[in-house]
């Protein structure tokens, strides 16, 4: 554990000295859509690596967090927190109630199930136009205030999404090393096993899909008070498509590696603008590529491809002797 604390706390001090080194409002506005994209990882992680579920709905979860913050505190003139606070519950809660069915389902049948979980909830920001304000979007979102600071530059937004991102974070890492993580783990490997040696997998699997939801219905609301606009397409079965990419590119069943994939694959898209909507087969092909040649992502790719480099200039080293 102590290890642990140590990369955390190493990680949280480069997040707070990153503004001294990437100055200016267009990578400030990057790092804050990394730092919402590290919590949407994060939160499929728990779901995907750590107990073994998944989802292609997540999205959608994202949505409900982004929408509901958004017109409860614009329509009905919530206080923000606490709109995102219900908002967040409710999601839990939702998640919570289909949870049970859904999660009873395996491999392509629970990934089709929350695909379409994910469509549903898509047609409903679409077509509602009356309180969503259909596919022309729903405007005029206002920031997250706490006392006399407005939360309304890309800078001030930056260490707001990233103090949620570092809680974020010690929360998923403290769970992963406790009691409730290595069940998780065990359903991983082997439900059959995990229930004979006493893990009530059913319950669980639902808990942990609770709290993955209620992980991206917060990182919603921040998008939405951070954009002050919300659009049915930044909710699509495209994004869903991202965030799994992210987790198998950063590593299945590291938080870290969470956080690799999402500054990959936030990055990326500055690259690709001149695919426009091809991007998508891009990812299926990175997506392809990590998982035949590097299954461990990134976080645990990196060291074996340095190990294995090391290893052959010792060999090098030692013939010429």
């Amino acid at each position: 554990m102590k290890k642990e604390l140590i990369k955390y706390a190493v990680f949280a001090l480069c997040i707070l000295l990153a503004p001294l080194v990437f100055s200016g409002n267009y990578l400030m506005n990057v790092l804050v859509f990394v730092g919402i994209h590290t919590m949407l990882a994060v939160a499929l992680n728990l779901l995907l690596g750590y107990a073994g579920q998944i989802s292609l709905g997540h999205a959608a979860f994202f949505g409900l967090g982004a929408y509901g913050s958004g017109i409860l505190s614009t329509t009905y003139n919530w206080n923000p927190w606490l709109a995102m606070t219900v908002v967040a519950l409710v999601v839990g809660g939702l998640a919570f109630a289909i949870g049970f069915p859904i999660l009873k389902l395996k491999g392509h049948y629970l990934a089709m199930a929350t695909l379409g979980m994910g469509i549903i909830v898509y047609i409903v920001f679409n077509e509602w136009v009356a309180i969503t304000g259909g596919p022309s979007g729903f405007s005029g979102i206002p920031n997250l205030e706490l006392g006399p600071l407005v939360f309304d530059s890309d800078l001030k937004n930056y260490y707001l999404v990233w103090s949620f991102v570092l809680g974020c974070v010690l929360l998923s890492v403290n769970l992963a090393n406790s009691r409730i993580g290595r069940a998780f783990r065990a359903i991983h490997d082997a439900e059959v096993a995990a229930r004979v040696m006493g893990v009530n997998a059913r319950l669980l699997k639902v808990q942990v899909f609770a709290l993955s939801a209620m992980i991206c219905a917060i990182a919603g609301s921040l998008y939405a008070h951070v954009m002050t606009f919300v659009a049915p397409p930044s909710f699509g079965f495209n994004i869903s498509v991202e965030l799994l990419t992210m987790v198998v590119i950063g590593g299945l069943g590291s938080i870290y590696g969470s956080f690799l994939g999402a500054l990959l694959l936030t990055l990326l898209p500055e690259f690709l603008r001149f695919m426009h909507d091809y991007d998508i087969v891009f990812y299926g092909g990175l997506l392809m590529v990590m998982t035949i040649f590097m299954p461990g992502g990134l976080v645990r790719g990196i060291p074996d491809l340095f190990r294995k480099i090391t290893g052959l200039k010792n060999k090098k080293g030692g013939a010429h002797a």
